[in-house]
């Protein structure tokens, strides 16, 4: 077969990619350090330029208070001062007319906590619970009215580092009061969740005349008061009252 005869193979279609060569290097190098010059060129202007404040913070003015400050308080009305100072003072004074019990397990008007603690029906376990507790000091004082009835009036303070003892305290008291049966109670105004109470049946044991009772329990602070007063006739709710609420005002 003559060459003019053979068939003429079709060129084919399939391309190679383009190699990249230096032409492609120089013109990425190009743009890589167009953008390093930009930055340069960026930096600099503003660095040239003059600084801008910031925008200010959006808070609200609030008043100043004007006039002078106020004074502090006296040793009179500043609580702390009282209560920390002498207990007795905070006590009721007794009554002209009325005689100086000489009945009480204290020495001139201050109780320690053994003392306290034998007015108790199991001295020993409230001993101890006193000293848990935190007891402080207590201070008391008493008197008798003729032969119609005796008063005593006990502060005890705690220290009130752990517990709320003085609180603790009263509710424990009212919790034994309330318990017993034929008792009238009442709330002591001022003072929150304070009560009075009168019992209406005489405490009676052999050999003895019968005795009636009534008592109070509050506290304010570190402070808890105690009133009792006993008598051979039914204790007047005014009378216990009377003593509970002119006591709570001296705390």
């Amino acid at each position: 077969m003559e060459d003019s005869e053979r068939p003429v193979a079709p060129e084919s279609t399939a391309t190679r990619p383009r190699r990249r060569g230096r032409t492609a290097l120089l013109i990425a190098g190009a743009a890589v350090l167009g953008v390093v010059a930009g930055t340069c060129v960026g930096y600099q202007v503003q660095a040239d330029r003059e600084p801008v404040p910031l925008p200010p913070l959006s808070q609200p003015v609030l008043p100043q208070a004007t006039g002078p400050a106020p004074e502090p308080l006296s040793a009179a009305q500043d609580r702390r001062v009282r209560t920390d100072g002498d207990l007795r003072k905070l006590l009721l004074k007794r009554p002209a007319g009325t005689k100086e019990a000489d009945w009480l397990p204290a020495s001139d008007g201050w109780m320690d906590i053994a003392a306290y603690a034998d007015t108790f029906t199991e001295p020993g376990a409230t001993f101890s619970s006193l000293v848990s507790d935190e007891f402080r000091r207590a201070a008391v004082v008493g008197w008798e009215v003729g032969s119609s009835y005796s008063v005593e009036i006990r502060l005890v303070q705690f220290r009130h580092e752990d517990s709320l003892a003085a609180a603790d305290s009263v509710s424990n008291l009212q919790d034994w009061a309330e318990s017993e049966d034929g008792v009238e109670s009442w709330n002591i105004p001022g003072t929150g969740d304070g009560m009075a109470y009168v019992h209406t049946p005489p405490d009676t044991k052999p050999g003895y005349e019968p005795m009636y009772r009534a008592e109070a329990h509050a506290s304010r602070g570190d402070i808890a008061m105690e009133i009792w007063v006993y008598g051979d006739r039914r204790i007047p709710k005014k009378t216990i009252m009377d003593l509970a609420e002119r006591q709570m005002e001296r705390l």
